[in-house]
Formats: structure tokens, C-alpha cells, sequence
């Protein structure tokens, strides 16, 4: 099945701690159904003291699950991704404003 979300796109967070915020998705996991997004669902990890680098805590991006991000549309609200063939290529859209993608 072809993938409705991906790297790049811009979405918003329907549920969870994050909910409302928004970020570009950094990198998609299809295989485990996860997205890692900019800014959104941080964790705080801890870096030991290296020869090169400076130790302590260093925020981190987490992976969200697929299932509770949505992309933006271009009026910046959440739309669900639709597929149809334009010119003989599959192409995406936005369900809210029929826009491809």
C-alpha cells in the first residue's frame, strides 16, 4: 500500500501529550507504523562525557505512532491523504480541499 504520509510533510498531532502541534516529519518507519516529527514528542536523554563531545542531557525527538498524525492542508487545518490518478500517475490529496499533495 502506498505510504500517505511522508518524509517532508507537514502534520499536525491529533492525540496525546502533543496534541495540536505541528512539525515536518523527519523520518517514517513503515515497517513498526512510526513517523519521528521536529519539535514534537521530545524525550530528554543522557550523553556521557566523550572525548569530542560535551556530556549531559540532550533533547531528542521521539517516534509517534502514524495513526495520530494528519497532514496540513493548505488553510492549515487536518486532512485525511486520498489517492486518485491524475495524467496516468497516482498522486495524492487532501480530502478537506481536494489539493494534490
Amino acid at each position: 500500500m502506498a505510504a500517505k504520509l511522508k518524509k517532508g510533510d507537514k502534520v499536525v498531532v491529533l492525540t496525546g501529550k502533543d496534541k495540536g502541534r505541528q512539525g515536518e516529519i523527519a523520518l517514517v518507519m513503515p515497517s513498526e507504523n512510526k513517523a519521528v516529527v521536529e519539535g514534537v514528542n521530545m524525550a530528554i536523554r543522557h550523553t556521557r562525557q566523550t572525548q569530542t563531545e560535551q556530556g549531559g542531557r540532550v533533547q531528542k525527538a521521539m517516534p509517534i505512532n502514524l495513526s495520530n498524525l494528519a497532514i496540513v492542508d493548505k488553510n492549515g487545518k487536518a486532512a485525511r491523504v486520498g489517492f486518485r490518478m491524475e495524467d496516468g500517475k497516482k498522486v495524492r490529496f487532501a480530502k478537506t480541499t481536494g489539493e494534490a499533495i
